[in-house]
């Protein structure tokens, strides 16, 4: 049986990976940055699942010591990590780039790119110390070089995680290590539909778009928990979405119409 640790796993992508490798007969830790939030999500999970497969441990991925308490909680209670995944990430408001106030962006900042830097590290030296164990990068807008005007930040964060993950699967190429990248795609988060919550005309405009282009959170989870259980190559690279995929979805919106904020 496999031990996840996934962070910012309270709720939306982080919280769909939880209950789709407890499915696949896993065992979990899940975190967030509220104690309270993390007990409510555990509760959840308990409900469907025995209350031993389940761990939950605060976690502001900001703070590299309470990340190597992360470790050390879900190592002594579990015995092993067989994979980790750096999920936690936030994008703000949607605003200018001098709009942003500085606590905001540092925030971003901080919780996206150094969040998963310290995650990755901390991991890294466990596993070495372990002998084996993966490690799944979360990527998002920003990392293939696209931009989106409003999230000038988040786009920053991903670029430098992108290069993060890039320079790290070439550091540990000769350990046992496995190293590899997360791309769920646009999916039906509050993520993504919290920056229009205060601007419904905007969210009106938008959300035919993202009907096209976005999937449920119970659609993709279980199948990036398969591809990471099943992945044995180094530096692998798990994309929800493709080029064709959207194409397709584009070219079939006049014929079928989706709603995955319903």
């Amino acid at each position: 049986m496999k031990h996840i640790v996934i962070t910012g796993s309270t709720r939306g992508i982080g919280f769909g990976l939880a209950e789709a490798f407890l499915n696949l007969d896993c065992t979990v830790t899940i975190s967030g940055r509220a104690q309270k939030n993390v007990d409510q999500a555990a509760a959840q999970l308990i409900e469907k699942n025995p209350p031993e497969r389940i761990l939950g441990a605060a976690c502001d991925v900001r703070d590299p010591d309470q990340v190597q308490a992360l470790w050390d909680q879900s190592k002594d209670q579990f015995n092993k990590i067989d994979i980790w995944i750096n999920n936690a990430g936030f994008s703000g408001p949607q605003l200018a780039a001098w709009e942003m106030p500085p606590e905001e962006a540092r925030g971003i900042i901080e919780t996206n790119l150094l969040g998963e830097i310290y995650g990755a590290t901390v991991a890294v030296r466990g596993m070495l110390s372990q002998g084996y164990g993966a490690i799944y990068n979360m990527e998002g807008m920003g990392s293939d070089g696209r931009m989106h005007e409003g999230l000038s930040y988040y786009g920053t964060s991903n670029a430098g995680r992108n290069y993060f993950n890039n320079i790290l699967i070439k550091e540990t190429k000769d350990t046992p290590l496995i190293i590899g990248t997360l791309r769920p795609g646009m999916v039906a988060t509050d993520l993504l539909t919290k920056q229009y919550e205060d601007r419904p005309e905007d969210w009106e405009r938008v959300k035919r778009i993202f009907n096209i282009l976005a999937d449920r959170v119970e659609t993709v989870t279980p199948w990036l928990a398969e591809q990471m259980l099943n992945n044995e190559k180094h530096g692998e690279k798990i994309s929800w979405t493709s080029r064709w995929k959207i194409m397709g979805r584009f070219l079939a919106s006049p014929f079928s119409k989706r709603d995955v904020f319903d």
